[in-house]
């Protein structure tokens, strides 16, 4: 059973009320609002009209002809022209998805700026691939060895000690850090210029020769390095005479021993070392001149500190790479130039990069290395260049400890390795030894 629809009655102004019901036949069906609207006037108007209207309607619809215009001539044929309102079919369109865009080249990149930076047009169907010259450039980069190669990551080096209590895994980034902060308080200054009866050649002797002491007691590599820095030390603040340089050495090795070695030599050992040049009174006296000059401070870093941690991080390592990096350090040492133009983390890294170039490790510096010593590969290089001029000179210099010591088999006569041939060789010319 149908329902009857409820018309309101045409009062005057009644069309503009019909004009504000427009919006709600637009939210309805098209055809069922047509229907609907016409159902409604032939309530009002005459049977004849509402059928002639209908039918009107339906030609029309099915002609495609535009509905107003059948409207028209259905109410031009009746005596009063009833206007009908039709609401305007509302066609709802999807919004295109926008394409991602991919810039593959630099081509691309200049076209996008010479437009004026126009976005990408939203619905372009445009594939995008590589282009010629994109490809060119890629080829290139290949050639010249610019492609970008991911960075192989940073190794964990304390990873096989981590239940080790004596290793304080904890603590030792804390510790090098530590260290590189306060090894600049203890970098020797070129002290040459106050000592108007020693040089720098003098120096070169006593280091040669506390190292065949420091072998002949057989200490700890510790002990070495820590005499070192005790004597460049106390001669930065003491002129000492050249007489006496040889009795602050053995002072120096006396004081070290006492701190790093368990069993540390007696004070007649180093008498008879050196061939009772000195009497145990004297050694004794300059013992305490010297601690009272370094006001006591004997907890320095070191080169061996550094060594040790940076032969740690050379992966892979094995015996003769460390024999080969004690070698280059040693050198180091007894070289007054390096001394004074180098701290001592830049002259231990500077050492395990060079042996590494000799023994041909490549890469000869890695991420992981670049991590733990704070030095890229270009920082290195005039340090590494200067140990291995050492390197090459050291069988003919006069100063011959260090290249015996390491050109024995307990050593893994490391001196005798070829020098790096990666490093430009620097002439020695220019430098005292």
């Amino acid at each position: 059973m149908a329902s009857r629809a409820i018309v309101p009655s045409q009062q005057p102004g009644g069309e503009g009320k019909l004009k504000n019901m427009q919006p709600e036949g637009r939210n309805r069906r098209v055809l069922q609002d047509i229907g609907n609207l016409v159902a409604k006037r032939a309530v009002e108007g005459k049977p004849h009209h509402a059928k002639a209207l209908a039918k009107a309607q339906a030609a029309a619809v099915n002609n495609e002809k535009p509905i107003k215009e059948a409207v028209d001539a259905v109410a031009g044929k009746g005596r009063a022209a009833t206007k009908v309102v039709v609401p305007k079919k509302i066609v709802l369109k999807k919004k295109p998805i926008p394409e991602e865009v991919i810039v593959i080249s630099s081509d691309e990149e200049d076209e996008g700026k010479s437009a004026g930076g126009r976005k990408a047009r939203e619905g372009s169907s445009r594939k995008h691939g590589k282009t010629f010259t994109s490809t060119l450039t890629a080829r290139s980069k290949a050639a010249c060895g610019l492609t970008n190669k991911p960075k192989k990551p940073i190794e964990n080096i304390d990873a096989t000690d981590v239940d080790n209590e004596l290793a304080v895994v904890e603590y030792l980034d804390d510790m090098y850090n530590f260290y590189k902060h306060t090894e600049c308080a203890s970098v020797v200054h070129d002290y040459m210029v106050n000592q108007p009866d020693i040089n720098a050649k003098m120096r070169g002797i006593l280091v040669d020769w506390l190292i065949e002491v420091h072998r002949k007691f057989e200490l700890m590599p510790e002990t070495l390095y820590l005499t070192i820095n005790i004597v460049d030390r106390f001669l930065c603040v003491k002129a000492v005479s050249r007489r006496e340089l040889q009795l602050v050495g053995i002072s120096s090795m006396l004081i070290a021993s006492k701190y790093e070695e368990i069993w540390a030599p007696e004070v007649n050992d180093f008498v008879c070392i050196s061939d009772n040049a000195y009497v145990k009174e004297q050694i004794l006296v300059t013992e305490k001149a010297i601690l009272e000059k370094l006001g006591w401070l004997l907890t320095v870093p070191t080169p061996y500190v550094f060594l040790v941690r940076y032969i740690k991080a050379s992966i892979p390592s094995d015996q003769e790479m460390e024999n080969t990096v004690f070698f280059l350090a040693e050198l180091g040492t007894m070289h007054y130039r390096t001394i004074i133009s180098h701290c001592p983390s830049m002259i231990a890294a500077s050492a395990v990069y060079a042996a590494r170039c000799t023994l041909d490790k490549t890469p000869f510096w890695t991420e992981t290395l670049e991590h733990h010593t704070g030095y890229s590969e270009d920082q290195l290089k005039d340090c590494a260049e200067l140990l291995v001029s050492l390197h090459s000179a050291a069988a003919e210099s006069k100063l011959k400890a260090v290249y015996r010591k390491f050109s024995c088999s307990d050593r893994g006569t490391v001196a005798l390795l070829t020098p790096a041939k990666s490093l430009s060789s620097k002439s020695l010319n220019s430098f005292s030894t």
